[in-house]
C-alpha cells in the first residue's frame, strides 16, 4: 500500500509539472494585459514601466522559471488588478464554489442513486421509463438555458427564491458558510439544482445500468433462492457491488462540478471561483488565470488519489493487486 501511494504521488507531481508548463504557455501566449490595465493615452515610457513592473519584459522561459520557483514556495504570483497574491484571491472565493459544488453533488447523489435503482429494478414500468426519459432531458438541456428557466419560473413568476448572490453567511471554523442559514439555503437552491441536473442524470443512468447487470449475476439469483427479501438483496448484494463505478464517477464529477461551475456562477452571480475566472479573463489577469487552472488540476489529481484509495476499501481485490504490483 505504501509503495502504491508513493508511486501515485510521484505520478501526480509529474502531471502537475507538465500541466503547469502547458497552462503557463497557453495563457501567457494570448494577449497583452498591459493594453487593458493602463490608460490608452499612456506614452511608450509608461507602457515600458508597466511592462517591467509586471515582469512581462522578460523572455517567456524566464517568466516560467520565475513562476515555477515561486510555485514550489507556494507563491503563484500576484494579481495584476488587485495587487495581492493570486492564491489568496482564489482561496477567498473557494468556499463559495466548494459549498455550491457539494450541495449540487448531494442533490445528485440523494436523488440519482435511488431513482437509478428504481429504474433498474422496474425497467419496463411507466415509473422506470419516466425516470429514464427525465435523465435524457437532463443530458440534453443546456445549463445556461435551464438556469434562465429556473430564474424565470421560481424567481420572476412565483417569487419564491432569490436570483443572485449567496445570502447570509455564518463563520464556521474560519470559513463563511451560507447553507446553515435559511436565507443562504434559499439563495443556493436554484444554482445548486442547475449545477446538479447533468450529474443527477449521469448517476441515474449509471446506477440503472449497474443494477440491471448485477441482477443478472449468479450471486443475486442464489440470494433470492435462499429466500432473502428483494430489499435485502438490493441493499446487501446489488448496491454494494455497483458502488465502485459510482464512487469513481462521484469523485471525478465533483472535480468537474467545481471546475465547470463557471456558467452557473455567472448566471446566478454566485461569488465563487468561476465568476472570478471570468472577471480575470476579461482583464487578462494572467496570474489569477494560471493559479486557478493549476488549483483545478491539483484538485483533479487529489480526487483521483482519493478515489484510488477508496477502491481498496470497497473491493479487497484492488488492494491485493496494488500490493502485488
Amino acid at each position: 500500500m505504501v509503495a502504491f501511494a508513493v508511486r501515485r504521488l510521484t505520478q501526480s507531481v509529474a502531471v502537475l509539472l507538465v500541466m503547469s508548463l502547458l497552462v503557463f504557455i497557453g495563457v501567457y501566449a494570448i494577449g497583452n494585459p498591459v493594453d487593458i490595465l493602463i490608460n490608452p493615452q499612456a506614452d511608450q515610457a509608461e507602457i515600458a514601466r508597466a511592462t517591467a513592473a509586471l515582469g512581462l519584459d522578460q523572455p517567456l522561459w524566464r517568466q516560467y522559471w520565475t513562476f515555477l520557483s515561486g510555485a514550489f514556495a507556494g507563491d503563484l504570483g500576484k494579481s495584476f488588478v488587485a495587487n495581492i497574491p493570486a492564491v489568496q484571491l482564489i482561496l477567498e472565493r473557494m468556499p463559495a464554489t466548494v459549498e455550491l459544488a457539494l450541495t449540487a453533488m448531494v442533490i445528485a447523489i440523494v436523488l440519482g442513486i435511488p431513482l437509478g435503482l428504481l429504474a433498474g429494478l422496474k425497467p419496463e414500468s411507466w415509473t422506470g421509463k419516466t425516470i429514464m426519459a427525465g435523465s435524457i432531458l437532463g443530458f440534453s438541456l443546456p445549463t445556461f438555458w435551464v438556469g434562465l428557466m429556473l430564474i424565470m419560473i421560481f424567481s420572476v413568476q412565483l417569487g419564491w427564491l432569490p436570483t443572485t448572490g449567496r445570502g447570509t453567511t455564518v463563520e464556521v471554523l474560519g470559513l463563511h458558510v451560507s447553507v446553515v442559514t435559511w436565507d443562504g439555503i434559499r439563495h443556493i437552491l436554484l444554482p445548486a439544482t442547475n449545477l446538479a441536473l447533468f450529474k443527477l442524470s449521469l448517476l441515474i443512468r449509471l446506477t440503472r445500468a449497474g443494477t440491471r447487470e448485477a441482477l443478472a449475476q449468479d450471486y443475486v439469483r442464489f440470494a433470492r433462492a435462499k429466500g432473502l427479501s428483494m430489499r435485502r438483496v438490493v441493499a446487501v448484494h446489488v448496491l454494494k457491488n455497483i458502488m465502485i463505478p459510482i464512487v469513481t464517477v462521484v469523485g471525478l464529477e465533483f472535480g468537474s462540478v467545481i471546475a465547470f461551475a463557471i456558467v452557473t456562477e455567472t448566471i446566478f452571480a454566485w461569488p465563487g471561483m468561476g465568476k472570478l475566472l471570468i472577471d480575470s479573463i476579461n482583464v487578462l489577469d494572467r496570474p489569477v488565470i494560471v493559479a486557478y487552472l493549476l488549483i483545478i488540476v491539483f484538485l483533479f489529481v487529489a480526487l483521483n488519489l482519493i478515489v484510488d484509495f477508496a477502491y481498496t476499501l470497497l473491493d479487497p481485490r484492488v488492494r491485493l493487486a496494488g500490493a502485488r504490483s
